[in-house]
């Protein structure tokens, strides 16, 4: 009897942890703190994709950014409403322009104290506040976001419109931005805690496991390469490497560090899907052409200018989403405004490059080291033995006179009864063969064979 009743007992533990370890749920946990832009979406599509095969019940954003790239926040928009998983955002001091899109597309908003959301007008580089037909699609964006996930469309749309005007909430003329209280007392936030453990309490989460995202040594650089800013350096030392190279031939050390540049610059694009093969064989074909027009094609034309246009277009293309010639954005404002920031990002970079490389050029290739000086610059004086080249006998060019001495082709000819140096232009001239001198070469005459006849 006692060892069925013990026996039955454990059976009811045993029940009790299978239950348990079923029902307790699983959360999926990511950080974005900085600029929203190529690197915040790499890590929101592996977070998504890791809590997605991971099984997990909740994937959780602790969200802390100024804004970024429109492009890169309605992809990371995307991920979000469309995750198996219901979504939640930790808003950790500011959602502020592409982040208040980001936390709208989210199932629930929770704010820790002292933090905001608003302020989602487009804006260029500097700050100042694009062109309407540019807050028109973002208008439309946080609308569409807010309806899917029951919130207030107007509220959403007042974040960029400043004409919209919402009584007891925002005046006309305003964009509108929520603290914590304000954006709890008009449904925008479901609650506030300080860290992710008080915001899942709020949230009725209890007993879960958590799991976070780590990102590896390769993820952390690629994210790192990705970066427009680090982009741009890249391209400068491409294009730097590059133009040392074609001024100091032979060298090596330059053309080395653009290879490297290139490498470093398209891989991790290729690795995001950002650029494609044929993207890639633009920028290679670019390249050569431009070898061809230095070092066989004299002069400068056609394949010059067309190697640098399809340079700057594969370096332009690769740094924006795109399928071929097809741009998977909104035409009213990203096929512009994204082509346009990045060909100037481009443009800067060679131009910065160019003019750097041009720098180095003169300090480094006449710099005395103490390995000596990369050029040749030591001057060859008359007190050292070296003698300049005599030009006195320029004036005999168009002369004509006799060879003295069979030519093969070197010989000696005599013009006006004076024995000279010379060489054949062409061919052997036999002794005492008419000659007429064709140039002065070399501290050399050279001459060719004349035929009265």
């Amino acid at each position: 009897m006692t060892i069925r009743r013990i026996s039955t007992i454990i059976t009811c533990l045993l029940f009790v942890l299978v239950s348990y370890s079923q029902t307790s749920p699983s959360v999926y946990y990511f950080i974005i703190d900085d600029n929203i832009s190529k690197p915040a979406l790499r890590k929101t599509q592996k977070a998504v994709k890791e809590a997605t095969e991971q099984k997990a019940n909740y994937l959780l954003l602790e969200l802390n950014t100024f804004g970024g790239e429109l492009d890169a926040a309605d992809e990371i928009r995307t991920l979000l409403l469309n995750a198996p998983m219901p979504t939640l955002v930790f808003i950790n001091n500011n959602a502020a322009s592409a982040g208040a899109l980001i936390s709208i597309a989210c199932d629930s908003i929770y704010m820790a104290s002292g933090s905001s959301i608003g302020a989602a007008s487009v804006v260029n580089q500097q700050g100042e506040i694009m062109p309407d037909k540019y807050q028109s699609y973002m208008r439309s964006l946080m609308r569409t976001t807010a309806e899917k996930n029951g919130r207030d469309p107007d509220i959403a749309q007042a974040m960029v419109d400043p004409d919209i005007a919402i009584k007891g909430v925002v005046e006309a003329g305003k964009v509108l931005t929520f603290t914590t209280e304000e954006a709890i007392e008009h449904g925008f936030c479901e609650g506030k805690g300080d860290t992710k453990e008080e915001i899942l309490e709020i949230a009725g989460i209890h007993h879960y496991t958590l799991s976070e995202q780590h990102l590896s040594w390769i993820d952390k650089l690629i994210l790192f390469l990705v970066n427009p800013a680090v982009s741009g350096l890249l391209i400068m030392c491409i294009v730097g490497g590059i133009y040392f190279e074609l001024q100091t031939p032979g060298v090596g050390f330059p053309l080395a560090i653009a290879a490297l540049a290139a490498l470093l610059f398209f891989a991790p694009h290729y690795l995001e899907g950002l650029a494609q093969h044929w993207e890639i064989l633009l920028f290679i074909v670019g390249v050569v052409l431009l070898i061809l027009e230095f070092f066989v094609i004299p002069g400068f034309g056609v394949a010059g200018v067309s190697g640098i246009v399809l340079i700057i277009a594969s370096l332009v293309l690769t740094m924006i989403f795109n399928v071929g010639f097809h741009f998977d954005f909104n035409p009213n404002i990203q096929s512009s405004y994204e082509l346009a920031k990045n060909l100037v990002i481009v443009l800067f970079s060679m131009v910065a490059g160019f003019f750097v490389s041009l720098w180095l050029c003169k300090k480094l290739i006449t710099a005395q080291t103490r390995f000596g000086t990369i050029a040749l610059n030591t001057e060859l004086t008359a007190d050292q033995g070296f003698i300049a080249q005599n030009m006195e006998l320029q004036h005999l060019v168009g002369q004509r006179g006799v060879a003295k001495t069979f030519m093969r082709p070197a010989g000696k000819v005599e013009i006006d009864n004076v024995l000279y140096d010379a060489t054949a232009d062409y061919g052997l001239i036999d002794k005492n063969a008419p000659v007429e001198v064709v140039k002065f070469e070399n501290a050399q005459l050279v001459v060719k064979k004349v035929n009265d006849h």
